[in-house]
């Protein structure tokens, strides 16, 4: 008999969702949520979910993905694969605890808080919009305490909320690239925070600071991250093309850039459609950016190519000052230089107000590039 996808609007109280997901976890009834966002935003995201057609064989969660380098995927979950990447986390971190959702529930992050608390057999707790994380964390019952995070927020609360962050056994920080920096920062305040790559095809982060978790297997092709293991999707709604380019032999293809060390520690080096090429040179746009928001003039960076006629591609950087501050390309032209080489260093500055973000709370780079290229910045 057929199956069908149950379309669930983002909920005001994300702990309403529970119930629904626990049917999902069971295999008793799929579950896709929609984006909280304008009306463009829901309708695209219907338009990939479909939920009038029959739904694909051992799917349980189809999660639409942020679109980050394209237009946005239904990824197909099996419910077996949520539980692996649950369960092996929970290992990883010591066992159960307490989670606090700090993420939207339309993203894979956001949902594994959810599920690794109906895993667990503990109950999570949301920070409101607005919210102090101490007031959060004061919730939160005694015991092991985990949540998750993107770069952005651990940055912010870092800066306000020290002592709140502190409050945690693990922070788990993916998403986006952690800069080397801001995870010096956050070690120097004693909080435990743990690197995750992963994606929504793999049900979440699945390599913990350059660590697979159990069952995960990484190998490096061509350049490329491979992943295969429990925790993948089994493809992407209504694309079996997609699929099969994506998800060839039980391997996922990531489309990012990484390397392994002699003990298979992952480092990752960004993506592979991302870098810029300058002068002959290809340069890491997150590396220019790691860079820049060291410097004391920047709070935030993006950072993308844009054709050049002499230089093929020149690099071009989108900066959020630092309060009171006023960067200009004379300064951080050098302070890129001296430390990633020359062709690296931005020809081209903008200042932007803040760096919008996607529904999954990644840095939205096309649409920062975009407003830039066609004039709107």
């Amino acid at each position: 008999m057929p199956r069908h996808l149950t379309l669930v609007p983002a909920p005001a109280d994300p702990l309403a969702l529970l119930p629904q997901l626990r049917a999902a976890l069971d295999g008793t009834a799929p579950l896709a949520v929609l984006p909280a966002g304008p009306p463009p935003a829901l309708e695209a995201a219907r338009w990939v979910l479909r939920p009038e057609v029959p739904l694909e064989d051992g799917a349980d969660l189809v999660v639409v993905t942020s679109g980050s380098t394209g237009g946005g995927r239904g990824v197909l979950l099996p419910a077996a694969a949520v539980r692996a990447s649950g369960e092996a986390t929970l290992r990883r971190l010591g066992g159960a605890g307490a989670w606090l959702l700090a993420l939207p529930v339309s993203a894979i992050a956001g949902l594994q808080v959810l599920c690794r608390s109906i895993l667990g057999g503990t109950d999570p707790a949301v920070l409101a919009s607005g919210e102090p994380l101490a007031a959060a964390v004061a919730r939160m019952p005694a015991g092991r305490r985990y949540t998750s995070m993107v770069p952005t927020q651990l940055r912010r609360y870092l800066d306000a909320e020290p002592a709140a962050l502190r409050a945690f056994d693990a922070i788990l920080v993916g998403g986006a690239a952690t800069d080397a920096a801001l995870l010096a920062r956050v070690r120097k305040e004693h909080v435990a925070v743990v690197t995750t790559y992963g994606m929504t095809e793999t049900a979440g982060g699945c390599v913990y600071d350059g660590e697979p978790l159990d069952g995960v297997r990484v190998r490096v092709a061509d350049g490329g991250i491979e992943l295969a293991g429990p925790v993948l999707a089994t493809g992407y709604r209504l694309d079996p093309e997609g699929t099969a380019t994506a998800f060839p032999d039980g391997w996922f293809r990531t489309r990012d850039a990484g390397s392994l060390d002699d003990a298979g520690r992952l480092t990752v080096h960004g993506r592979l459609d991302d870098v810029v090429v300058t002068g002959g040179v290809n340069v890491a746009p997150q590396a220019v950016e790691a860079v820049l928001r060291q410097h004391p003039d920047v709070a935030d960076a993006v950072v993308f190519g844009r054709p050049d006629e002499e230089w093929g591609q020149r690099v071009v950087a989108a900066v959020v000052p630092a309060p009171g501050a006023e960067p200009d390309l004379a300064a951080l032209r050098p302070w890129v230089t001296a430390r990633l080489g020359g062709p690296a260093a931005p020809r081209e500055l903008h200042r932007i107000a803040a760096v919008p973000t996607l529904h999954t709370g990644k840095p939205d780079r096309q649409g920062v590039a975009a407003a830039i290229l066609d004039g709107r910045s």
